[in-house]
């Protein structure tokens, strides 16, 4: 049986980026040797690594003032490396959700946070749009998609000060002005990558402002002078993340995939809107294209575990919601294909045709 996989991460990846980096495992570019194997320092890796960055700058038109960074630790990390670069006195952050709220928590570490707007009012299901961002602000922290909840900015907000996002689950799925932000970052096992490798993208001119001392792995700097290799970087899941990045030019770049995963996105939600017996979570207005979050109405809640049983008998996977929130969500990164989405409709639909 063919399998649905709209797994929240680490995700589903292009079948050739796949099949690519099954054959480098075995022996890369016929060297004798497998990608394993070879020396990070090697001509052979560096000329992994140059082609990735390549891929990056070209795909989101990165100016050239910018650095791409590929470090490990997940986004995880980085939410406590931005402010240890950073933080030197105050920082606004906007809450959306939890991987927001946990940026928030490491950056209280290094000085004052200003939370300038949440929607943990009503559990995340919306982005904020008023509010202010202090001017005195180091920098204004946002999360633009939230996993968890379905909500996603799908645009790039205007800030008075050093713009940072975490980027983790919507890079590279729709055009991105990269020049109104200062940093960005996030975890590669999504729509980049598989899970091992973190992306930065960085703007020179936001260093050195910090009075503290920084570690040598902490800072910015040592990863940027050093060209990613400062220490030995995850091999393997930058070479897959290359070739990602190759599948995702192949198909036409970002403004490309970004009309896919509207189409795919409007295929859920058009059934979701119309359904007697699904309701979607988040407001219209701040869906997200990546994780599309729904339950069922309250008079048929006690179905939720016979849906569950019944999608996975029709090769569905990973539509469980996530543990905090209940329900379902449907994770539909760059990779997944347009015929995944109706199946999982069609499911949906023969369900409810069913026990209404």
């Amino acid at each position: 049986m063919k399998k649905h996989n709209f797994n929240a991460g680490p995700a589903i990846l292009p079948k050739v980026a796949l099949e690519n980096t099954a054959k480098a495992v075995i022996e890369l570019n016929n060297i004798g040797m497998s990608i394993l194997e070879i020396s990070h320092r090697s001509k052979d890796f560096q000329a992994i690594i140059d082609e990735a960055v390549a891929l990056f700058k070209e795909l989101l038109n990165i100016p050239p003032q910018y650095h791409v960074l590929f470090l490990g630790g997940g986004a995880s990390l980085q939410f406590c490396m931005v402010p240890f670069n950073l933080l030197n006195k105050k920082a606004a952050y906007l809450e959306t959700g939890v991987w927001a709220k946990k940026a928030i928590k490491e950056a209280k570490l290094f000085g004052e946070v200003v939370v300038v707007a949440s929607s943990a009012d009503k559990n995340f299901n919306y982005v904020p749009k008023s509010y202010s961002i202090p001017a005195d602000a180091d920098y204004f922290h946002i999360t633009s998609n939230n996993t968890i909840y379905g909500t996603e900015m799908r645009f790039d907000p205007e800030s008075p000060v050093p713009m940072v996002a975490d980027m983790s689950s919507d890079i590279f799925s729709r055009p991105v002005d990269v020049s109104k932000y200062a940093l960005i970052y996030g975890g590669a096992q999504k729509n980049t990558g598989p899970a091992g490798v973190t992306f930065v993208i960085l703007r020179d001119d936001i260093l050195g402002k910090v009075d503290r001392k920084i570690p040598t792995m902490l800072d910015y700097k040592t990863h940027i002078e050093e060209g990613s290799l400062f220490n030995t970087p995850p091999v393997l899941p930058i070479f897959t993340l290359k070739e990602t990045l190759k599948w995702l030019k192949g198909i036409g770049g970002v403004k490309e995939m970004e009309k896919i995963n509207i189409a795919k996105a409007n295929i859920l939600y058009d059934y979701v809107d119309r359904s007697k017996m699904f309701v979607g979570t988040a407001e219209k207005d701040s869906r997200s294209l990546m994780n599309i979050c729904f339950v069922m109405q309250e008079k048929y809640k006690d179905k939720e575990d016979a849906f569950m049983e019944f999608s996975k008998g029709k090769g569905m996977v990973g539509i469980k919601g996530h543990r905090s929130v209940g329900g379902f969500r449907a994770s539909c990164y760059n990779a997944l294909p347009m015929e995944s989405m109706q199946a999982l409709v069609d499911c949906m639909a023969e369900f409810e045709k069913a026990n209404l």
